[in-house]
C-alpha cells in the first residue's frame, strides 16, 4: 500500500500525540455512513473502531431516514449538531469544521458506495468503504483515480483480513513455508437464505435487486469475502475465473447459491463454493491452502486454531496467542492464549492499522508501514473485476475469462 498523505488545513490528524511509545494518546474523528438501527454491521464497526481509543465516533448519518438516523445518533449520546438526516447534509457540514472528520466508513447498499465514497474523498476525506468497493467495473476504476488524486486512503472492508491466524497464513506464505503453492480451496456457506420469508426483511431483501446490489448477491456479498481471501494470503491476483451462478429458492433475481473456479497469478489452482441456502451452515468461511512444502486449514467459525500440516508430518495445531507465532499475528493478537477473540476484535485490527496510516506523514519510511494490512481501494476494485468476470462467465455458460 502506498499513497499521499495530502496537506489539508483543518485535518486534525495532522496533530495527533503520541507516548514515548509511539502510541497514539487520542483518538482520531471518525463518522459513520449507514450502519444504523438494524444493520447488519453496523455494531461490529463501531466496537471495532472504538476498540484501541484511537478513533473516536463524532458523526453520523445512520439511516435513509433522516428521523431515524437522528434519533439513532441521539442513543449513541453524539452531538445533536454532528448527527445528520443524510449524508450529503454529513459532507457539507463536516467539510467546513476545523475539527473535521479523519476518517469516514460507508456502510450503505452496494449501488451507493461510488457517489459516498467519492465525494468524501473529493473533500478531503480519508475513507473506509464496505465490500464491494462499487457494483461495476468502471465506478471502481474511477474511484481508484479518485483516491489517488485525491492522496487520500481509500480503504475497503473486508474484515476477515484482520484476524490473527489469517496473518499468520499470509505470513507463513510470505516466508516460503509452504513451498511453491498449488490448490485453494475456499468455502463461505450459509444457510440464512433458506427461507423464503427473509427476503421481505428489507435489510436483506434489497440484495436481491440488481439497482441496489450490482450484477451479483451471494458472490458479490460473500465470495468476494473468500476470493479477496485468497488474493490477501498469497498476494496473488486472479488472472481467469470461470463460474456457475445459480438459485435454489426459484424467482429470485440474483443468484443464491454460485461455484467458482480460477487461477491466481502463477497457475495457483483455486476452488471456491458460496451459498446462502446451504441449511446446516452458519457462517461457513473456510480457507485452505496447499503448497509443496506443506499445507494450511483456517474456518472462521473456530478462528482460533490453524491446521498446519508440513510435507511428511502430522498435522499440528497453531494456536492464536502462541509465542511461536509470526510478527503479523503476534500484533494482531489482543488477548491471551485460550481466551476467544472474534470478530469485533478483526475489524479493531483493520481500524487500529487505518489510524498509524492516518497519523503517520511519513508512511514509505515508516517502521510499521510493513505490518499495515487494511486491504486498499486496489484490491476493492480487483474484487469487482472478479464479480463482474464471474456473473459474465454464468451467464455465458460457464465460459473461462480472463481478467485484465
Amino acid at each position: 500500500m502506498r499513497f499521499l498523505l495530502a496537506d489539508n488545513a483543518g485535518c486534525g490528524y495532522r496533530s495527533v500525540l503520541r507516548n514515548p511509545l509511539g502510541e497514539l494518546m487520542t483518538g482520531l474523528s471518525w463518522g459513520l455512513v449507514g450502519g444504523g438501527e438494524g444493520s447488519q454491521i453496523g455494531f461490529t464497526h463501531r466496537a471495532g473502531a472504538e476498540l484501541d481509543r484511537k478513533f473516536r465516533l463524532a458523526a453520523g448519518a445512520f439511516d435513509i431516514q433522516p428521523t431515524r438516523s437522528r434519533a439513532f445518533g441521539a442513543g449513541l449520546g453524539l452531538n445533536p449538531k454532528r448527527v445528520y438526516g443524510d449524508w450529503r447534509e454529513m459532507l457539507a457540514a463536516e467539510t467546513r469544521r476545523q475539527d473535521r472528520l479523519d476518517l469516514v466508513t460507508v456502510a450503505t447498499p452496494n449501488a451507493s458506495h461510488f457517489e459516498i465514497a467519492s465525494a468524501f474523498l473529493n473533500a478531503g476525506f480519508h475513507v473506509l468503504c464496505e465490500k464491494p468497493l462499487t457494483t461495476t467495473r468502471e465506478t471502481a476504476r474511477q474511484l481508484s483515480e479518485i483516491a489517488a488524486a485525491s492522496g487520500r486512503i481509500c480503504a475497503v472492508n473486508f474484515g476477515y483480513t484482520g484476524y490473527p491466524m489469517v496473518r499468520q497464513m499470509r505470513g507463513m506464505v510470505q516466508r516460503g513455508e509452504l513451498g511453491d503453492l498449488r490448490l485453494i480451496k475456499s468455502e463461505f456457506a450459509a444457510g440464512f437464505l433458506a427461507d423464503t420469508e427473509i427476503d421481505k426483511n428489507p435489510r436483506v431483501g434489497w440484495r436481491f435487486d440488481p439497482e441496489k446490489a450490482g450484477v451479483s448477491f451471494v458472490m458479490a456479498d460473500m465470495g468476494s469475502h473468500a476470493l479477496h481471501m485468497a488474493t490477501f494470503v498469497t498476494g496473488r491476483n486472479v488472472s481467469r475465473i470461470c463460474a456457475d451462478f445459480a438459485n435454489g429458492v426459484a424467482g429470485r433475481r440474483l443468484e443464491d447459491d454460485a461455484w467458482v473456479a480460477f487461477r491466481l497469478q502463477g497457475g495457483i489452482i483455486g476452488r471456491l463454493w458460496v451459498s446462502g441456502v446451504a441449511l446446516g451452515r452458519t457462517h461457513g468461511l473456510t480457507f485452505q491452502l496447499f503448497g509443496s512444502k506443506g499445507g494450511l486449514s483456517w474456518k472462521q467459525e473456530h478462528p482460533e486454531q490453524l491446521q498446519w500440516t508440513p510435507l511428511g508430518e502430522a498435522t499440528r495445531i497453531l494456536e492464536r496467542g502462541s509465542p511461536h507465532l509470526h510478527a503479523e499475528a503476534q500484533r494482531a493478537n489482543r488477548i491471551t492464549e485460550g481466551h476467544p477473540e472474534g470478530m469485533v476484535l478483526a475489524f479493531a485490527n483493520i481500524y487500529r492499522d487505518l489510524a498509524e496510516a492516518i497519523a503517520s506523514d511519513q508512511l514509505e519510511h515508516s517502521t510499521d508501514s510493513a505490518n499495515w494490512a487494511f486491504p486498499d481501494v486496489e484490491e476493492g476494485r480487483h474484487m469487482v473485476d472478479a464479480v463482474c468476470a464471474a456473473a459474465e462467465s454464468s451467464a455465458e455458460g460457464c465460459r473461462w475469462l480472463r481478467l485484465s
